[in-house]
Formats: C-alpha cells, structure tokens, sequence
C-alpha cells in the first residue's frame, strides 16, 4: 500500500510454490479458508515461472510471505499469519486499528 493511500480491508500476501508440489498445495487448501476470514488477498506465484524465484526458493517451497517478510514454510502456521496481519493493520494509515500519528 502506497502512503497516504486508503486502507481497503484487504492484505496481499504471496504463496511461492511449484504446480507439482503436494506440501504447496496442502498449505493453500488451509489457507484458503483463513484468506476469506481475515480478508486476504492471496497471490500464487510458480518459481519456476522465474530463473530468479527458482535459485532463490530452490526446494523451499511452500512459502507465505506478507510485506516482503516470510511467514512460513512448507505448512501453514496459523498464528505467524494472524500475527503478521495484525501487525499490518497496526501500522498501515488509515486502518481501522492503526493509531494516528504512528507508525
């Protein structure tokens, strides 16, 4: 989110995974239902789509990262998201739990 722009409820948070792989498929099945509770919006990028993503991920995929910060990997931990977006709605302007004046 860019400053000063409005907080929409949603939260981006990005799935690197591989369209083979059982563990990935296995963490966004669980994370679907939690992406509806908190309102997530969840992006599905392959790394092997990216020579880049590929060297950097290699085998480690499932991984849940939100503002450029790792959540998890391989299994969906459920209270390292739900703190991550907690955080965010702390700190993003104009959140409905963001404190005026900081940051």
């Amino acid at each position: 989110m860019t400053p000063g722009s409005c907080y929409t409820g949603r939260m981006e948070i990005v799935l690197y995974h591989r369209p083979y792989c059982h563990l990935c498929d296995v963490l966004y099945q669980a994370l679907e239902p939690l992406a509806v509770e908190l309102a997530l919006t969840v992006t599905r990028i392959d790394v092997d789509s990216d020579p880049r993503l590929e060297e950097r991920y290699g085998s480690l995929v499932p991984v849940l990262v939100a503002d450029g910060r790792e959540i998890c990997r391989y299994h969906l931990d459920e209270a390292a998201l739900r703190r991550a977006v907690k955080r965010a709605k702390r700190s993003t302007p104009g959140s409905p739990r963001a404190f005026p004046g900081r940051r």
